[in-house]
């Protein structure tokens, strides 16, 4: 293992230093201090942009700009010099967005947009040393990326495309005129999600600093007024990841007890995913942003662009489950442009996509290569066996216990060389586990047969397919 950097190093950022000694005196590096108060900055300011700059007061152009102006702030103050990166990349792809036509713009947006993620990752690794030692900006960018490339097939959709050609969900998100410069760097950078994201919908955004937002959810259902649903406030906690490959755990440590380590050093990566989309979510909510509309109870929901529902995390019985629950606007942001557009192997492409975007690290490639092979496996198993279990209560909690105890164990075995990032560490991890999991989804995958309606429910429904059912 690497020699722990001096303390010196530990601290240093490319944005402000004016708040070095709150730094040293919590013990905290300074770039996690200066992320932090700016989501706590844009709490505030997202309580005063919903009450003195509300849509009845002032005009779209001046909500625009006050989110904008307020988003670059802040990414300035959080990574210096680094945050040109951000722009550049902006700039380029409006230069797309405007010159490139209708049928194309999507193809250029997303290569352009991919690619410049990937060359700064890369640089990162091999210019930075894993950029240990430096500001981590590929957070905004990679939040910038997941923005740009839906806007871009949005646009697609709305202008290059026939309407019958197009899902219930493309049909209802697709724009129908090219952004101007001003909604377009407002969707991209503004305060709210710049920083800690997370991604959301163009048309949606729109209709929220215009003043239409509520109102629009509102009619898509019958509501009555019942009052707002809460958000949970996790409490972050640490755990060692290093702890994973010292020698006492992979060479004398019993598999159990390294199953079990395994799955608490996991959960204790969490929390801070947590409160930092939580955070975030807060930050959209407060602004009025976050209105999805009404439940079947007739409740108001705040759910639009929330990125985790961590009741459903932490009872997932199923792989599936669980990956729909964590970073849901990533998800989200997956299916739109590549599940439910590519023609061959959307799964296996999908967790592909999603690993170029994370970065270049070879930890994340481990996990989400052991990702396919888990969740392949999952799907196999689940359509061969779980019909067995609902014939009686008691099989079904049964079948409940089981199979969110094997998820929970899965997920951290898979995840693990998220966190650790490099192969050395990650092939010691896995060694000392046997391989178990890669062995065991390998046989399900070749010797289970896999059921035809497992297929069935891959795309969506077309307009086309929708309104023939209907006609039939």
């Amino acid at each position: 293992m690497a020699a722990e950097p001096p303390p010196s190093l530990s601290y240093r950022t490319t944005g402000s230093t004016c708040l070095h000694p709150l730094s040293e005196l919590l013990g905290i590096p300074l770039d996690q201090v200066n992320f932090v108060t700016c989501q706590l900055f844009a709490l505030f300011a997202a309580f005063w942009f919903r009450s003195y700059l509300s849509p009845g007061k002032t005009s779209p152009d001046v909500r625009h700009a006050f989110a904008t102006i307020f988003g670059i702030y802040f990414v300035i103050f959080c990574f210096g010099w680094y945050s040109v990166h951000l722009f550049v990349l902006v700039l380029m792809c409006y230069g797309i967005m405007v010159t490139a036509s209708a049928s194309n713009v999507h193809r250029y947006s997303f290569f352009v947009a991919m690619g410049y993620l990937t060359i700064c990752h890369i640089s990162r690794i091999y210019i930075f040393h894993y950029g240990i030692l430096t500001t981590d900006f590929s957070g905004p960018l990679m939040i910038v990326t997941q923005k740009i490339t839906t806007l871009a097939f949005q646009v697609h959709d709305g202008l290059g495309r026939k309407a019958e050609d197009l899902s219930t969900e493309q049909h209802r998100l697709a724009v129908k005129a090219k952004p101007s410069f001003l909604e377009y760097v407002s969707y991209l950078l503004n305060f709210m999600s710049v920083i800690a994201g997370p991604c959301n919908n163009f048309k949606e955004y729109i209709a929220f600093i215009e003043g239409r937002h509520i109102h629009m959810k509102l009619l898509e259902v019958n509501w009555k007024e019942k009052g707002f649903h809460s958000l949970p406030e996790p409490s972050p906690t640490t755990f060692p990841v290093t702890c994973l490959v010292d020698d006492w755990f992979v060479h004398k440590a019993n598999f159990l007890t390294r199953l079990c380590y395994l799955y608490v050093v996991m959960q204790a990566s969490k929390p801070k995913y947590y409160f930092a989309w939580t955070l975030a979510d807060a930050v959209n909510n407060a602004a009025g942003f976050g209105f999805s509309g009404v439940d079947k109870n007739g409740n108001f929901c705040w759910d639009l662009l929330s990125n985790l529902n961590i009741w459903k995390i932490e009872t997932a019985t199923s792989f599936k489950m669980y990956l729909e629950n964590w970073n849901i606007q990533t998800a989200t942001w997956l299916k739109r442009v590549c599940y439910e557009r590519v023609p061959w192997y959307p799964t296996v492409l999908t967790f592909i996509l999603s690993a170029l975007w994370h970065g270049v690290y070879p930890g994340y490639y481990f996990t989400f290569l052991t990702g396919i092979l888990v969740t392949l496996a999952a799907r196999t198993v689940r359509n061969n066996y779980r019909h067995y279990f609902l014939s009686s209560k008691t099989l079904k909690v049964f079948y409940d216990i089981v199979t969110w105890a094997v998820t929970q164990l899965a997920v951290s075995y898979t995840v693990a060389p998220f966190v650790m990032l490099a192969v050395e560490p990650t092939i010691s991890l896995y060694k000392s586990m046997y391989f178990y999991l890669h062995i065991i989804s390998l046989l399900i995958i070749l010797f289970l047969p896999i059921k035809p309606q497992a297929h069935n429910q891959r795309r969506p429904q077309t307009l086309n397919s929708v309104n023939k059912k209907k006609i039939d």
